[in-house]
């Protein structure tokens, strides 16, 4: 292992309320504001974004708006459907050109408020009034919008600000393989919404870095075992680069029993709609009658689900099946985006602070999955945004999990509490997410 002493030490000096302890996160990480300050000026401009999926923009001139803290980037997609990004501002008067998603006419970006134009590519078309002005002030390099970096993976956008940023893949890996290994570059939106949270965005995806809150905040996937259920039955890895995950069995591990298989499949795809949807509930309950004397549980569902997806069209990669996050798993992407597959699906998080405010965040919820080859490219268009506590937009899983977020965060101010105390293993996750985002902050 590398000595990363210096390293520790350098962010020490350099970062308040740095990580100086083992397994211990101090609680000002989650409200201070000088702390929050260097996220905005160190981690955000500085690292790769998951900017949207590229079913937002799927026709040329389509855009959409990426927010992070006072930043605003427009992801464009181009005649050639190549992707670009720019500052969301106009060079003239500081206009913002564009908010939320839509398509510019004409593949013109036009300022509201003097008309100035720009095409898709970012060059200039028309300046209107260019007689008012010193010729200095119009030269093409000048007003041409100004870009960031845009590279593009697991059928997502990534932009980066910092134009000498190292490239995307180094910045993902080694836990993007992982991802790879389940076929991310094949899932489609299903559904996808959002909601406000009074939370630091780093409380708010920690709930998700670890699996043993279930037993407590999700008692009915416990199936009735309850505190009787082993809080240590997943396997948690870290990476470098501040991933993490964690996973339960394989094609090499079978289930107890078919009934809890299929109970516990059914109550994801009632309570989220997500991992596990309807389509996967046909399939397994067909299975009952079709295990052999000589099949596993899960070598049966294989075989099904294969067939199924086979005969629908669906992609279904060779040899998906022996990959254990193929069955369930976490994988967190730093900084802020998490997928937890499941037979050819996803739930996906991103999560982002919002208003300039520590204490405050934008929560953000995919429902990703499979679709057949033959299924035309439609938009994904964000479903809305809903209180945590709506019960008529919100499944009760994603309500669950929301339960706990917001309590976490006014249990920072209470006296008497000092911050985090971390398990080893299961909580490890959190802790690597922290130590990287030191090295980013120490980074002047």
């Amino acid at each position: 292992m590398p000595d990363n002493t210096a390293t520790q030490a350098s962010a020490q000096h350099n970062i308040p309320h740095a990580m100086s302890a083992p397994h211990r996160v101090p609680k000002e990480r989650y409200y201070d504001r000088e702390f929050f300050e260097l996220e905005k000026t160190r981690l955000w401009p500085r690292t790769w974004q998951m900017a949207c999926r590229l079913q937002e923009i799927p026709k040329p001139n389509d855009y959409v708006e990426y927010e992070i803290c006072d930043q605003s980037i427009l992801v464009v997609r181009q005649a050639d459907h190549g992707i670009k990004a720019f500052f969301n501002v106009c060079p003239h008067r500081a206009t913002q050109l564009a908010m939320g998603a839509g398509s510019f006419p004409g593949g013109q970006v036009t300022c509201p408020f003097h008309g100035w134009r720009w095409n898709a590519n970012g060059t200039s078309s028309f300046i209107y009034g260019a007689e008012g002005f010193a010729p200095e002030c119009l030269r093409d390099e000048d007003i041409a919008l100004r870009e960031c970096r845009v590279e593009v993976w697991g059928d997502a956008v990534w932009i980066n600000m910092d134009a000498n940023a190292r490239p995307l893949a180094e910045q993902l890996q080694p836990a993007a393989g992982r991802l790879e290994d389940v076929a991310i570059g094949n899932w489609r939106v299903k559904w996808w919404q959002e909601t406000i949270l009074n939370a630091n965005w780093k409380m708010a995806q920690e709930a998700f870095m670890e699996g043993w809150h279930v037993m407590r905040t999700h008692p009915q996937l416990t199936l009735g075992a309850g505190e009787a259920s082993p809080a240590g039955s997943l396997r948690y890895d870290t990476y470098p680069n501040g991933h993490c995950s964690f996973e339960g069995g394989s094609l090499d591990t079978d289930f107890h029993s078919f009934d809890v298989m299929l109970a516990s499949s059914q109550l994801l795809a009632d309570g989220l709609d997500a991992m596990a949807i309807e389509r996967d509930m046909r399939v397994l309950e067909s299975v009952r009658h079709k295990i052999g004397p000589d099949d596993t549980i899960r070598a049966a569902v294989a075989r099904e689900m294969r067939a199924y997806n086979e005969g629908a069209g669906i992609p279904m990669p060779a040899g998906i099946e022996q990959q254990s996050l193929w069955w369930n798993g976490m994988v967190f992407l730093f900084p802020n985006i998490f997928y937890l597959p499941m037979y050819g699906n996803s739930l996906a998080y991103r999560i982002r602070p919002y208003n300039d405010d520590p204490e405050w965040c934008r929560f953000e919820v995919w429902s990703l999955t499979t679709w057949p080859e033959s299924y035309p490219e439609e938009r994904a268009v964000l479903r809305g945004r809903f209180d945590k506590d709506d019960t008529d937009n919100w499944p009760l899983i994603p309500i669950q999990d929301f339960s706990n977020i917001e309590r976490q965060q006014r249990g920072l101010h209470v006296q008497g509490y000092q911050g985090h105390r971390l398990a080893v293993d299961w909580e490890a996750g959190i802790e690597n997410m922290h130590r990287e985002l030191d090295k980013r902050l120490a980074r002047a």
